[in-house]
């Protein structure tokens, strides 16, 4: 008998696998979806190997197979352990990653009536009792999960204990519903031939009657494959009735079809044909193109490139052609953007050059396309996946290239929810494990990747020049405006002078705009100017924002809302002001000063409905508004030639966190910003408005200097061991109880100091126990501490964490 080595889906398995025995009626492979009796519930486990003795003594066995077919490759398989291992998350979670698109399905606990003993007096029964009683008796069986919605966690446990210990109802459980599935319509064929068809419909026709019958042969005639039903209605215009008549009479059949759920529509997409390269580019190309002929074993740092090119540069086509040159070498590929909103620009020019040989997955497609997507990417119908983080995990064959695109984002982490992985890690160990070339983009590269360019570790890539509009052009001509010499000039306006002057030149030379401000919103706080009262969230420690289109006031941690009040809620007085700017406000006061532009606003408050991001895309491209005001969405992958003026409004907003990668952030949002402007033959201008100009984030984004940059804020990082020069680790603790939370906090600080002392390590210290920089969030209060040094995965693996901590290795931010 042989045994497997089974991740389960259940949250009591943590980082470990269990033993099952193999029947001898099922043949089981590594990679494969199984059932297995876990506790008293079946549940679904994902096989990681397969041996010839277990881990332990008495093994269960497995239940069936879910699907014949491999769900994970052997690749995806280290890959899945290795995540686990080193984001220190339960195995199956890291495992989940890569399954299919609606695979999982949770145990779900319900309840259901038994027979009343002949004895027993329902009369006897608590009113609650009664209640829930009578609501399974009536459905048959009950979920908990529904009960605990209307009765609390609470009360649900101990009434159904109650019952259940009275014998009037048992507790069982069954796996959730399958939630995707694929998808089939009804379509019409016809079963005849063309003779019979034009025999039928003369006949038809020569009795003067269905006519509508004789125009649906006609119609299908001309179709020599199946037309769904819907289709037919349409073209038609015919009845169900009509439909009918024709299949009864033996003229045409009606099946159940598959049908693909397409997220790309080519209708607009113009196949496109490679551009001219500058020396510069054939220079990086080639370089790639030789990776992805060299020997997959070669040495890692080899296949890893940092293609650094300034805005406008041409790293776009750079990444075209790579793939066109690992496609034909039989390969694939992979590219990555960091927003969704991104994605229908990169998708119109990959699909141009690779028609419908384009796949795209990220969270905004339904779960139905998603799963399509999944499923055609498995049976190799795509070159090229293109997505969000999420995409790393695509099954894609014969995997050759992985680019990632504006690799310096914040958002290639996950922040939400475990695994909390860095997509750029996880895309370097998966192109370890494949011998997959990598391909890092971007005109601002995160400092730690600069840095490893710079050892050696990977290999740098330059791109120095624009080639829009021309070849050499010269980025856009950057203004500093100090808004301190702004009031004491006595301008109290949002917009400087000079930015107000050139905004109304620009408008009235059908020029386009964009003012860039990273906040959204209208007010940011809402404050009684009587007794001082800020508005804050009940649940969170941040002040609510207003928002001027809902007329509403909303947290942007957990979105309570509530309206504005007429009166203070302390004092009652009604001199209640709205303080602060985001990007609503902003927009109202550009239609304020300059009534004669057409606006547009970008933000995740205008792109919340399907095809959001498309629509406002097409529209400003069009120039069907002036000015496009927005967050950072407007910063990233805009390529508009009648853009000539970018203004910043604000460009301290992220500069002063506490957080030292501060700095870092505001020259990236900054400089990506700034390359919006001057990709035409007008060319282009910014203005910057600042109360620090003397900062160097901003004087090296002013000067389009990266270098200057780089160097001074390494040096930083030197002499403050920060990473690269160490590794940082986040441990949060969250709990209803201030007190309870800074105890518990304290009680771990005490336990790593001593374990580190214990174990005599030298190279890691404690920053904390500390409040997080939110404190409160959703109800919940957050106590954090820092590690600094080396080798944190293995040192915390070794650390018992109880219920409430959460752990983030290589965190992006300390807020």
């Amino acid at each position: 008998m042989g045994y497997a080595e089974v991740s389960v889906n259940s949250p009591l398995s943590q980082r470990r696998t269990f033993s099952y025995a193999i029947p001898a009626s099922l043949t089981v492979e590594v990679g494969q979806a199984v059932w297995v009796p876990f506790g008293n519930k079946l549940l679904q486990g994902v096989v990681l190997e397969l041996t010839d003795y277990p881990a332990v003594e008495e093994t269960r066995d497995i239940a069936g197979i879910i699907e014949p077919r491999l769900v994970l490759s052997s690749y995806h398989l280290l890959l899945a352990r290795w995540i686990s291992e080193y984001y220190l998350s339960p195995l199956f979670d890291a495992v989940a990653l890569i399954l299919p698109p609606g695979f999982e399905r949770h145990a779900i606990t319900y309840i259901s009536a038994l027979p009343a003993p002949p004895e027993f007096n329902l009369a006897s029964l608590t009113r609650e009792q009664r209640y829930v009683l009578q609501l399974v008796t009536r459905r048959g069986k009950l979920n908990l999960r529904e009960l605990e919605k209307s009765l609390g966690t609470r009360q649900t446990r101990l009434i159904t204990g109650q019952l259940i210990s009275q014998g009037l109802v048992v507790k069982g459980s069954e796996l959730e519903p399958l939630r995707v599935k694929p998808r089939r319509m009804a379509h019409l064929r016809l079963i005849i031939s063309p003779d019979e068809v034009r025999q039928e419909a003369a006949i038809l026709q020569s009795r003067g009657r269905a006519t509508k019958q004789a125009a649906l042969l006609g119609f299908l005639s001309q179709n020599t494959q199946p037309v769904p039903l819907i289709e037919v209605r349409r073209q038609v215009n015919c009845s169900s009735s009509v439909i009918k008549a024709v299949v009864d009479r033996g003229f045409a059949e009606v099946s159940q079809l598959e049908v693909i759920r397409e997220p790309i529509s080519y209708q607009r997409i113009i196949p496109q044909k490679p551009l001219h390269l500058t020396g510069y580019q054939r220079s990086a190309l080639t370089a790639i193109s030789h990776a992805l002929l060299s020997d997959s074993g070669a040495e890692a740092s080899s296949r890893v490139f940092l293609l650094h090119g300034v805005t406008g540069s041409g790293k776009t086509e750079v990444y075209l052609q790579a793939l066109a040159a690992a496609v034909k070498q039989g390969k694939r590929g992979i590219v990555l953007v960091p927003e969704i909103a991104l994605t229908p620009q990169t998708i119109e020019r990959f699909a141009a050059r690779f028609p419908h040989r384009v796949a795209v997955l990220h969270s905004k497609l339904s779960l139905g396309e998603r799963f399509d997507e999944w499923q055609r990417i498995k049976n190799g119908e795509f070159d090229v996946v293109i997505g969000s983080r999420s995409a790393i995990f695509a099954p894609q064959p014969e995997l050759g290239l992985i680019i990632i695109d504006e690799e310096h984002e914040w958002t290639y982490k996950q922040m939400d929810k475990l695994p909390r992985y860095h997509c750029r890690d996880v895309a370097l160990k998966l192109a370890k494990l494949t011998g997959a070339v990598v391909v890092l983009g971007s005109a601002t590269p995160d400092v730690e990747t600069f840095y490893h360019a710079q050892r050696g570790d990977y290999r740098l890539l330059q791109l120095p020049q624009r080639v829009v509009p021309n070849e050499g052009s010269p980025l856009p001509d950057v203004e500093v405006v100090d808004l301190r010499e702004e009031l004491r000039s006595g301008n109290r306006s949002i917009f400087s002078r000079s930015l107000s002057q050139a905004i109304t030149e620009a408008v009235a030379n059908n020029q386009q705009v964009i003012l860039f401000l990273n906040r959204r919103g209208g007010a940011t706080f809402v404050q009684c100017r009587n007794c001082g009262l800020v508005l804050r969230c009940r649940r969170c420690d941040v002040p609510l924002t207003y928002h001027f289109v809902e007329d509403t006031l909303i947290c942007h941690q957990c979105n309570y809302r509530m309206p504005v009040p007429r009166v203070c809620p302390r004092c009652r007085s009604r001199r209640i002001k709205f303080l602060g700017i985001g990007t609503q406000k902003l927009e109202q006061e550009v239609g304020h000063y300059f009534p004669q532009a057409r606006l547009l606003r970008w933000d995740s408050d205008t792109t919340r409905k399907r095809g959001a991001h498309q629509r406002i895309l097409t529209s400003f491209r069009t120039h069907q508004a002036d000015i496009l005001i927005g967050t950072q969405m407007v910063a990233k992958g805009l390529d508009i030639p009648s853009i000539t003026l970018v203004g910043v409004v604000n460009a301290d907003i992220s500069l002063n966190l506490p957080d030292f990668r501060a700095g870092e952030r505001t020259f990236q949002l900054l400089s990506q910003v700034v390359g919006r402007a001057g990709r035409g033959i007008l060319g282009g201008r910014v203005i910057i408005q600042t109360y620090s100009p003397t900062h160097y984030a901003i004087l090296a984004a002013a000067k389009h200097d990266y270098s200057r940059f780089y160097e001074q804020e390494i040096d930083y990082r030197r002499r403050l061991r920060n990473p690269p020069f160490s590794q940082l680790a986040r441990l949060v603790y969250v709990h209803t109880n201030n007190a309870r939370c800074q105890h518990e906090a304290a009680r771990m600080k005490d336990l790593l100091s001593q374990t580190i002392a214990a174990r005599g390590i030298d190279n890691i210290g404690l920053i904390g126990p500390a409040p997080a920089f939110i404190q409160r969030r959703r109800g919940r209060f957050r106590w954090q501490i820092i590690l600094r040094g080396t080798g944190l995965s293995d040192f915390l693996s070794r650390v018992p964490f109880p219920q409430g901590w959460t752990i983030d290795i290589d965190p992006i931010g300390l807020v």
